[in-house]
């Protein structure tokens, strides 16, 4: 079934469960890239689950990104309302607070994929570079 087809059809409490649950199996099956919905991470269990398996990373888009970006896909369900643009300025205020709390963010916006990618290949290359040892300031 399509996502939208499950939210039709069981509604969002169950999809969460399954996604809780597909994401917590994933992460443990060694590395790779793994994307998630907006709505994975406001899960305090996938949270933690990423946090103990790997590294978070916020695509973070402004509203006005995010406005444009959805009026070319219908496949949002959580969008389907009469005003979109006010349901998504209210999905924001609630999620970026927990977004923030992931390893590292990268602003997504109108730029060939590729930059962002790079931005994130730095990103984590950073993250996952040995920091050097705290010798305690012991100058002469």
């Amino acid at each position: 079934m399509s996502i939208p087809d499950i939210f039709a059809t069981y509604g969002e409490p169950y999809f969460r469960s399954g996604e809780t649950r597909v994401i917590a199996r994933l992460l443990k099956s060694g590395p790779q890239v793994l994307a998630t919905g907006g709505g994975a991470f406001m899960n305090a269990d996938t949270r933690e689950a990423i946090a103990t398996h790997g590294i978070s990373i916020w695509l973070k888009a402004d509203l006005d990104v995010l406005m444009r970006r959805i009026k070319r896909r219908q496949d949002r369900p959580l969008l389907r309302t009469e005003d979109p643009g006010e349901t998504l300025r209210a999905l924001i205020a609630e999620r970026y607070p927990i977004y923030a709390r992931a390893d590292i963010t990268i602003v997504s916006r109108e730029v060939p994929h590729e930059k962002i990618v790079e931005e994130i290949i730095d990103a984590l290359t950073t993250a996952l570079s040995p920091k050097p040892a705290d010798d305690g300031d012991l100058a002469p």
